[in-house]
């Protein structure tokens, strides 16, 4: 799925990290994040009001490791919600989510006394463009339950959308999940007002798409924005530069490991592998 805005577009992605922070992160009219995140969590009480939190930490780990997330605010009931968006690969996206939610955690037990009972709510939220869990649907719940998958305690959630697994067309979105997940999907595609859905009326994601209409921007913000596409370019590519090694690194493990075998010859190791045949004569030639 394409995130990358480009010149010819009318509207910004929202999972661009310019169309994110300008729609969940809009802290002058709250309505879309209040909705979204209702609609993320699956809760019948509309959430009335949120307070944006500091979305860093100082290190805590022996290494001094730090973290950074999208966004990270409070309701009215004083429940934690942190959000991320990832466009790209995410293999330890989990490991990261839970990594974020202990750190609340531990923040919130920290504060001075307290009783266990009176805990409030942490929700962790994943925006994912691409696949990373074995299941066929769009959105998960997690909590944490025992072996017969009964609730052992829930509260702390973590919530994942995989964007590329929803398929629901226009006609058939019903919820405020449906409706949210086909506007990020789709909102970057639209060329003419004609292809609006009429639920793109709704005060709440009406509040969103006017955020992300590049033809409403000022010189100051179009500026801006350019200057994002760019380093986000420069980011993209540099990801897969470092994806691309550690495949590579990979293929070299396996090929010295299949030479050290002595069965295959290297013809045979360099199409099991899918290299050329002269990288494998390199390898076993400085072996």
């Amino acid at each position: 799925m394409e995130a990358l805005y480009t010149e010819d577009q009318i509207f910004i992605p929202i999972i661009s990290d310019y169309g994110f922070k300008a729609t969940f992160g809009n802290e002058s009219n709250t309505i879309f994040l209040r909705r979204a995140l209702q609609a993320l969590i699956k809760s019948e009480v509309p959430i009335v009001e949120v307070k944006f939190d500091k979305n860093t930490f100082e290190g805590i780990t022996q290494d001094g490791r730090s973290g950074i997330f999208d966004l990270a605010c409070t309701d009215e009931n004083d429940n934690h919600f942190i959000v991320e968006m990832q466009y790209g690969d995410a293999p330890y996206f989990v490991q990261r989510m839970k990594f974020y939610a202990l750190h609340k955690f531990n923040a919130m037990v920290k504060r001075g006394k307290f009783d266990y009972s009176t805990l409030t709510k942490i929700y962790c939220v994943a925006i994912l463009a691409n696949d990373i869990l074995p299941y066929p649907q769009f959105h998960t719940v997690a909590n944490l339950r025992n072996e017969q998958g009964e609730l052992f305690d829930d509260q702390m959630t973590f919530i994942t959308v995989e964007l590329d697994k929803f398929t629901t067309q226009e006609s058939d979105c019903q919820t405020d999940l449906e409706k949210l997940i086909f506007t990020m999907r789709t909102i970057h595609t639209v060329t003419q007002p004609i292809q609006f859905p009429k639920f793109w009326d709704e005060d709440w994601l009406k509040v969103a798409i006017d955020e992300l209409d590049s033809r409403k921007m000022t010189p100051d913000e179009k500026a801006s924005l350019e200057i994002l596409i760019a380093r986000n370019a420069e980011s993209v590519k540099a990801e897969n530069r470092k994806i691309e090694a550690a495949r590579m690194a990979d293929k070299i493990e396996t090929i010295k490991n299949l030479l050290g075998l002595g069965i295959l010859t290297n013809q045979q190791i360099a199409k099991t592998v899918g290299v050329s045949e002269s990288l494998v004569i390199q390898l076993a030639t400085n072996a």
